[in-house]
Parts: structure tokens; C-alpha cells; sequence
């Protein structure tokens, strides 16, 4: 390979692009970025820069400047043709290549009726986004979240410390897919946090002509708004990849080893990528947090150089973390694969407190509220823990 092109100015592209010079990779490297900025973290989006304030350059990334890449930054790509091994960009101009990786990353899941065109509406992706929704967290400003999950959940922590004023509005229970105890925990949380819960509710339409003032719920409920924030999830961006001939399920569909299914010398990484974990049974995954995309970033461009194989299979300890009310969260693994939780450390009650989750006898994960470090045994056990030879996509 002479000419390797990343599609994807992220986390996941960088950290890729890093790892092919340090691999040995001496031929020309490019990376296509849909945003104008150089990559940069997405984590503080929802907490420092909302809270603070501040602008790209407070999160941008570092890099080595001797990487030697081309960066060809706000024009994202449009479509592939991994005949003539190209990619075609918005603006039309086409990339050739001899080995690919696509790090497109996600963008926000959007409901219908929620424009965030409209007056009123935010979501939460872009360092652009975070601007324009912490100009509109002013004190006794009336905030609708719809959407509890991390995104959710922390964006209610910040408004509430800015003074205003929170309702959310979710069919699930707060960070329901972190497991019941800490859904419980976050629910309490957010209660004695001046939080108004929804539950079980969803948005029937939005209130007002030009501007949004109110949100209707399902339940003819209507809040006041001023501010309305959608945090319904993300989804893969793949449309451009439609058609192209790679498997494309809910993301990229890979080996054991990053590498795409449906086309040679082409590898994925970061929260487009779905792969087999055979640490976990092999059971198919699709990670969206900051670790993933450090860690696959790096491995898709090992397979992308040296292919696929048990020396490169990607079998990472998943490892996800969020800051709210003062608190932070953190899991590892894949707790909500065990069939029973234990508390090993701590209270509950005093919500600082370490849980492990074991499939059986097989410990699976481990997570905690305010006691991180109680974490690491946990993670040595599981990096202890036979893992099976990678089978088959």
C-alpha cells in the first residue's frame, strides 16, 4: 500500500493515522473530515465547555506534527467505489486509495417533529452545538430534555448547576442501559437535583410558530420551554457507504479484526464499527465512548497493515464513564451481561459504592459511583480471563 486515506477527522481517525506511521507506514496518508476542525474530544461537549464556555481550540485534540498527513477537512465524504477504489466527496472531489478506514463516527438520532433548524432546539454533537446550547442555559431558563441516557443526564447535571430550570422527558428510566442499580441511583439523583421526570412518556409535538415555547407530551402534559435539548441516542453515519458493497448492520459490519466485511484492505474503527468481541462469546458490539475509539482506532490500522488474524483481534475491556452532580460513574466491561450484581465495596445509600456483575461464575464487569479506583481489580480479573480464539463474523 502506498496511499492510505481515513475518512473520519475523530478520535478513532487520529489515533489510527498515529498508529500507521508508528507501524512503519511510510507512504502518502490522508484524512477526510466532514467537520472544518482538526479532531478534537467530544467528552467535555456536555461538560466543561457547557458549563465554562470556550471553543475548539480548549478541546482540541494534540497531535505530532511530523504525521505527515494530508488533512482535507470540512467536505464529507458522500459515497464509495471500492471498484475503482475511490471516495467521492460532498463537494465532489475523489480520494483514490489502496487501503481504507472509515471513522465516520455517529451523529444524533432525531425524532420526528424535532428540527434542531427550529428556534429553541439543540442537540448535542459538534464543539458548534455545545456553543449554541450553553448561550441558552441561562439562569431560570426552561430546560426539556427529551432523551435520559449519558448525553441527557448530563446536560440536566450542568443546566441545573447554571440555574436553569430541567424537565426530562424519556420512555426509559435514567441510564437504563448501565444497569437497574445505577438507574436507580442516577434517578435519585436527579430528583433531589430539582429534576422533573417524565417517565414513560414521549413528545407528541412541539408548541409554538417560529420559536418553541412548549413541548406536548403523548399524555396531553404541555411544558413550558424555552430550551429543548434532544439526547435520543446516535446512529452510525453509514448512508454514504449504502450501496458500496460492504455489510452494513446498525454500522460497518467487521472480523474479529476491524476489517470490513464485503471488501479487502478496508478496517473500522470507533462508533461506525460493529465487530465480534471474542472476549465476551464473541458477541457482536458497537461502542460509542471516548476508550473505544482510542483503542479501535489504533487497532484497525495494525489489521489495515499486517491483516487479520489472532495477533491482531480486538478484544478490548470496554470501559465507559460519565460525570453528574458532582459524582462520577464508571463501568467496565459488560455488566448488563451478567445474571446477578454484587456490591463488593461501599453503600448504596452514600452512593459511593463498587458493584460486580458475573455471567454464572465468570465475573463480566464491574462498575461504580464514586470510587473508581475500586475498579482495578475487577479490570485485571478481567484481562486475566481466558479469552477463545476469534471465530467468525
Amino acid at each position: 500500500m502506498r496511499r492510505i486515506l481515513v475518512v473520519g477527522a475523530s478520535l478513532a481517525g487520529l489515533r489510527a493515522t498515529e498508529t500507521l506511521r508508528r507501524e512503519g507506514f511510510d507512504g502518502e496518508l490522508i484524512v477526510l473530515g466532514a467537520e472544518p476542525h482538526m479532531p478534537y474530544d467530544r467528552p467535555p461537549l456536555s461538560k466543561e465547555l457547557l458549563s465554562d464556555g470556550g471553543d475548539v481550540t480548549d478541546v482540541t485534540l494534540p497531535h505530532d506534527e511530523t504525521l505527515a498527513a494530508e488533512w482535507v477537512l470540512g467536505d464529507p465524504a458522500a459515497a464509495l467505489d471500492l471498484h475503482t477504489r475511490t471516495v467521492t466527496t460532498a463537494s465532489g472531489r475523489q480520494l483514490g486509495f489502496d487501503g481504507l478506514i472509515i471513522a465516520t463516527g455517529s451523529r444524533p438520532r432525531r425524532l420526528p417533529g424535532i428540527d434542531p433548524e427550529r428556534a429553541g432546539v439543540h442537540e448535542l454533537r459538534t464543539v458548534e452545538d455545545a456553543q449554541a446550547l450553553r448561550a441558552a442555559l441561562r439562569p431560570g431558563a426552561r430546560v426539556v430534555l427529551i432523551g435520559a441516557g449519558f448525553i441527557g443526564v448530563e446536560v440536566a447535571s450542568t443546566a441545573r448547576a447554571l440555574g436553569a430550570d430541567v424537565d426530562i422527558v424519556s420512555l426509559d428510566a435514567p441510564l437504563v442501559l448501565a444497569g437497574g442499580l445505577i438507574s436507580g441511583v442516577c434517578h435519585q439523583m436527579l430528583h433531589e437535583a430539582g429534576v422533573r421526570l417524565h417517565l414513560g412518556r414521549t413528545v407528541a409535538r412541539l408548541v409554538g410558530d417560529d420559536v418553541v415555547r412548549a413541548v406536548h407530551l403523548d399524555d396531553g402534559t404541555e411544558l413550558e420551554a424555552d430550551v429543548v435539548v434532544s439526547a435520543v441516542g446516535a446512529v452510525p453515519v453509514v448512508d454514504w457507504l449504502e450501496g458500496s458493497g460492504l455489510v452494513l448492520e446498525n454500522g460497518v459490519s467487521c472480523d474479529a479484526s476491524c476489517a470490513a466485511l464485503g471488501a479487502d484492505d478496508v478496517t473500522a474503527a470507533g462508533d461506525v464499527a460493529r465487530w465480534p468481541n471474542a472476549r465476551f462469546d464473541g458477541r457482536s458490539m458497537r461502542i460509542e465512548h471516548w476508550s473505544n475509539a482510542v483503542e479501535q482506532g489504533m487497532a484497525a490500522a495494525r489489521t489495515l497493515l499486517h491483516g487479520s488474524g489472532p495477533a491482531t483481534a480486538y478484544t478490548p475491556i470496554p470501559s465507559v464513564w460519565s460525570d453528574h452532580f458532582g459524582t462520577r460513574l464508571q463501568t467496565i466491561g459488560q455488566p448488563l451481561l451478567g445474571d446477578r450484581v454484587e456490591v463488593v465495596d461501599g453503600s448504596v445509600e452514600e452512593r459511593r459504592f463498587v458493584a460486580a456483575a458475573y455471567h454464572g461464575e465468570r465475573l463480566v464487569g464491574a462498575t461504580t459511583y464514586g470510587m473508581v479506583r475500586g475498579l482495578a481489580k475487577f479490570r485485571a480479573q478481567l484481562a486475566r480471563q481466558e479469552v477463545p480464539a476469534p471465530g467468525v463474523a
